[in-house]
């Protein structure tokens, strides 16, 4: 029996199969701060929300018994888990609240800045907040804002708290800034630097830091000429190999 070819309209192609659409790979996070709680329940609310969305739980990330205040270098699970999107190893980080991944905004504004550069998305199961979608991506921006108007709170706060120290003093009593140094430490510290006296005997003998001795023979009241630091010759200087001194022109050192 013959097979009757299909007859196509004329012009048109045979249909391209289409390529299936490609997995989600999603990372969990999960995080008890006390060893007495328990991970199961952020577990089955975070398979549910993936099995109801199509994803692929590809990763799981634990912190049990960890506190959420703790940086990354103290919660081996969380570094594991950025190390995992910085390596393009999963699309999605899902968790079960924002407060399983941190306890600080800016600690979290500063995570979610890490997923955006990789092109990971976030899902939060416990506020439904997800930002594979317009509102998700939205609120993102919105983080971003609120720390931005935190650090700038942060600094005008500590910049008035600064500004009424110096008028009023601390509590310790100390001042605020770099403590000035009198007349008279100066012209001792430019004389024994004139004398040839090395940078850290000059600084533990007038009491003072090195960067001190530093600035005062670089800085406007002294200077790099007026002084010769130490094992440095110039071309004005002359050996005297009789007498083993060493004569610098307008005045002789032993």
């Amino acid at each position: 029996m013959n097979a009757t070819p299909i007859k196509r309209p004329t012009g048109t192609s045979p249909a391209k199969p289409t390529s299936p659409a490609k997995q989600v790979r999603v990372g969990l996070y999960l995080r008890v701060s006390t060893d007495e709680q328990t991970l199961d329940m952020q577990r089955t609310s975070l398979e549910q929300a993936c099995a109801a969305r199509g994803w692929q739980i590809a990763l799981v990330f634990e912190d049990p018994g960890i506190s959420g205040a703790k940086g990354r270098d103290k919660r081996p699970g969380f570094d594991a888990l950025l190390r995992a999107v910085t390596r393009r190893r999963i699309d999605v980080v899902a968790a079960w609240s924002v407060d399983r991944l941190g306890r600080s905004l800016q600690d979290l504004v500063g995570f979610l800045g890490e997923l955006n550069a990789a092109k990971c998305g976030l899902y939060l199961d416990k506020p439904a907040v997800d930002t594979t979608t317009p509102a998700g991506r939205a609120l993102f921006q919105m983080l971003g804002v609120f720390a931005e108007f935190e650090r700038s709170m942060i600094r005008d706060r500590v910049l008035a708290g600064m500004a009424r120290a110096k008028l009023h003093g601390t509590k310790s009593g100390k001042p605020i800034g770099r403590p000035e140094v009198g007349a008279a430490k100066v012209a001792k510290i430019k004389a024994m630097r004139a004398s040839g006296v090395g940078i850290l005997k000059t600084a533990r003998q007038c009491g003072v830091g090195t960067s001190v001795v530093q600035r005062l023979e670089t800085g406007p009241e002294l200077g790099s000429r007026d002084v010769l630091p130490p094992n440095r010759l110039s071309p004005e200087i002359e050996l005297d190999s009789k007498k083993q001194e060493v004569a610098i022109v307008g005045r002789t050192v032993s």
